[in-house]
């Protein structure tokens, strides 16, 4: 299977979105899968000119030539598509939105009415992609996920099928917990099998996504440590101005 990835944090390797999406990726590959990943932000990707060239005049191509036209073949092969983002302002990443809304050459511009709802249709003989979403936040609820999630399940529309996502809360604490060595390590265990599953299975199951969400440490620890955390560097910086 075909596996394309997009790590599309501004922080890339250090990112910790990274330190969930690289073990998931690396149990697809343990399950055979050829998977490739790219860091958006390192890529020449402008924003969506509106222009509906892709569509209209030059259809399935756009108008602007950069790195989407490595992207847009690549996406049209894929079996599976990962998007990892952080949540800043309660969904995904301007860079993962930049690219979403230049996919819409992949679209066709003719729309059917669907489930009651008026959407465009797929181009013809468009291959069936499986989507997952890998996500990290800062803050301590998994409920600060619910706006990037209806916006997933929203623009993957058929042929694609929106198969899950993994989702950390206070991710922060997970990469200085696995530093401090402590017992963490099944949260990382269980996305590397939520790879496996994935590509064995074509799904991933409740209790592994589970797994990789759970409570690290207490609420009011976790903001404590996290408030010191930002009085700390804010102090620092103080100083050296000073």
């Amino acid at each position: 299977m075909k596996v394309i990835a997009f790590n599309t944090s501004p922080r890339m390797k250090k990112s910790n979105t990274a330190v969930i999406m690289n073990p998931f990726l690396d149990g697809m590959k343990e399950a055979g899968a050829d998977v490739e990943l790219f860091y958006v932000h390192k890529l020449n990707i402008a924003p969506c000119l509106g222009c509906f060239n892709c569509w209209l005049r030059t259809p399935g191509k756009c108008a602007q030539q950069d790195d989407m036209d490595i992207i847009l073949p690549k996406m049209k092969e894929a079996d599976v598509v990962v998007y990892g983002t952080p949540i800043y302002c309660y969904t995904m990443s301007a860079q993962m939105k930049t690219l979403i809304d230049r996919m819409v050459c992949i679209a066709d511009p003719f729309i059917e009415i669907r489930d009651g709802r008026s959407r465009h249709l797929a181009p013809e003989g468009s291959k069936e992609s499986l989507v997952v979403l890998v996500a990290n936040c800062g803050l301590w609820e998994i409920e600060n996920f619910n706006a990037l999630m209806v916006n997933m399940e929203e623009v993957n529309t058929p042929p694609t099928k929106f198969v899950g996502a993994l989702l950390r809360p206070h991710g922060e604490a997970l990469k200085v917990m696995l530093e401090m060595g402590e017992p963490v390590d099944d949260v990382i265990e269980a996305a590397r099998d939520a790879g496996r599953q994935l590509i064995n299975n074509g799904e991933i199951s409740p209790e592994t996504l589970n797994i990789i969400s759970r409570e690290l440490i207490p609420q009011d620890v976790y903001v404590d440590m996290a408030n010191q955390q930002f009085r700390e560097v804010k102090e620092k910086h103080e100083h050296s101005k000073g």
